[in-house]
């Protein structure tokens, strides 16, 4: 049976930052952020390995895709994983940031869902939620492209919006809101793209609810992201190596049988 381990929450952990503390240097722990299913749960499976190692592991969750990237850039946590290299490069432009990336793990596939038409035909004069970051947006709506209700300008590449749009046959209107929020309204429009970690956690399947999936392989890649000069420290070589064994391979297996997850090593 698997340690109980302290979850601390990003609330606290913020305040902290935001009150001036300064992580206190301890190399026998690795602290570590992640969004709840799959990457902590995956965090949880590891937990034993590193300790055998000396590596106490602590996993921060968060619930959204802002503050983890925040707190491995201001030093209070020492990896986190949660990203796809799409939108760690993204953010890393935007904000002046250094992450980089210290190894992949898996692939969530994107999926187009709806609890009210049962078809892509049924979409004429829908609305389809999407998500509002940059990154997300842009794979969202190649994710639309593909499955053939757009068509977007060649130059917009992966940070594409509504904007980039020059075909629109079905009359599609968008609604753009925060990727955390799209399983809570998926009943209040006709269809919304979500990613595969808040879909999962809401009991939506790609394979067996999405009336559009993301192919397997995707370049989206989830990666553990360190501060750029700490991706060789033995603790994150260690990390990687642990969330890169059989036992993640299996768990992925057992737990995601339908591709909601997708192992790339």
């Amino acid at each position: 049976m698997k340690k109980i381990i302290s979850v601390l929450t990003a609330v606290l952990l913020m305040a902290a930052v935001f009150a001036g503390g300064k992580k206190e240097s301890n190399p026998g722990v690795l602290k570590v952020g992640a969004t709840p299913e799959p990457h902590a749960e995956m965090l949880k499976l590891v937990v034993d390995d590193l300790a055998a190692q000396g590596i106490t592991l602590e996993i921060i969750e968060f619930t959204d895709y802002v503050t983890p990237n925040e707190a491995l850039e201001s030093g209070q946590i020492d990896a986190n994983f949660f990203q796809h290299l799409p939108y760690m490069d993204t953010f890393n432009s935007e904000k002046g940031y250094h992450l980089v990336n210290a190894g992949g793990i898996h692939i969530e596939p994107m999926a187009l869902y709806s609890k009210k038409v049962s078809s892509l035909d049924a979409l004429k004069n829908a609305t389809i939620a999407i998500p509002n970051d940059p990154t997300n947006e842009g794979r969202a709506l190649l994710l639309l492209q593909s499955a053939g209700l757009i068509t977007l300008n060649a130059d917009a590449g992966i940070t594409a919006t509504p904007v980039d749009i020059t075909d629109n046959p079905m009359n599609i209107k968008f609604r753009e809101l925060e990727a955390a929020t799209l399983p809570r309204v998926l009943a209040d429009v006709d269809a919304a793209v979500i990613n595969g970690n808040y879909a999962i956690p809401a009991g939506l399947t790609a394979q067996v609810d999405g009336l559009y999936v993301e192919g397997a392989d995707s370049p989206y890649v989830n990666v553990v992201a360190v501060k750029d000069g700490r991706a060789q420290d033995a603790s994150i070589v260690a990390l990687v190596k642990a969330l890169q064994s059989q036992e993640i391979a299996d768990f992925i297996a057992e737990r995601y049988p339908n591709g909601e997850v997708v192992k790339v090593f």
